[in-house]
């Protein structure tokens, strides 16, 4: 046991190419919070554990741009409550799944895709 805390994580970057059409999709359509809001600095997550996602705009690190890496980031989310009714809430909203909800033989999951092409898996929470 080490004589010390375990550092957390406490936010993960996601290049962009528009702060606050990404900053709309994640609140209204994938149901995140918006944790912080100053100028540079939009972040997304949950208010209830300290893990964000950080919305960089790729423009906005200059003097060269971050270049945009749509495809699999890596990130899960849990959803909580039925898996399927879940996915289904978020369709309803307009979120596009790269991948239809599948019950593998490890469990449930699926894939999101942002308007910049990142996609997110889905878990069961």
């Amino acid at each position: 046991m080490p004589d010390h805390e375990t550092p957390r994580i406490a936010s993960i970057p996601v290049v962009v190419s528009n702060k606050e059409v990404s900053k709309n999709w994640y609140v209204d359509k994938l149901g995140l919070n918006l944790t912080s809001n100053e100028g540079h600095w939009v972040t997304v997550g949950s208010s209830e554990n300290g893990t964000q996602i950080h919305l960089c705009q790729a423009s906005e690190n200059q003097p060269k741009p971050i270049p945009m890496e749509p495809g699999p980031s890596g990130i899960v989310f849990a959803l909580p409550g039925d898996f399927l009714t879940e996915c289904k809430r978020l369709k309803d909203r307009g979120v596009e799944f790269s991948h239809e909800p599948e019950n593998a033989p490890w469990g449930w999951f699926a894939t999101v895709r942002d308007p910049d092409g990142n996609e997110h898996y889905l878990s069961p929470g």
